[in-house]
């Protein structure tokens, strides 16, 4: 049979492990979703920009050539 003292020392081995396993899988959920908001918010605009931002340009320098030939 176990001793009563070392089995009370397991179950606070095992509690403060589960208490710990608990705080990094919170803290896993929070880099995980830090990192999708991330990947809306910023990333997507960028790739969006990537796209507007030669169409923003040749329609200006279209408008500037056309003033331009008067």
């Amino acid at each position: 049979m176990i001793d009563p003292e070392l089995k009370e020392s397991l179950d606070r081995i095992e509690a403060t492990a589960n208490a710990a396993f608990q705080a990094a899988d919170k803290t896993r959920k929070y880099m995980y979703w830090t990192g999708v908001i991330t990947v809306v918010l910023f990333v997507l605009p960028l790739i969006g920009l990537a796209f507007a931002i030669p169409s923003f340009i040749n329609t200006y320098t279209t408008e500037l050539n056309s003033i331009g030939a008067y």
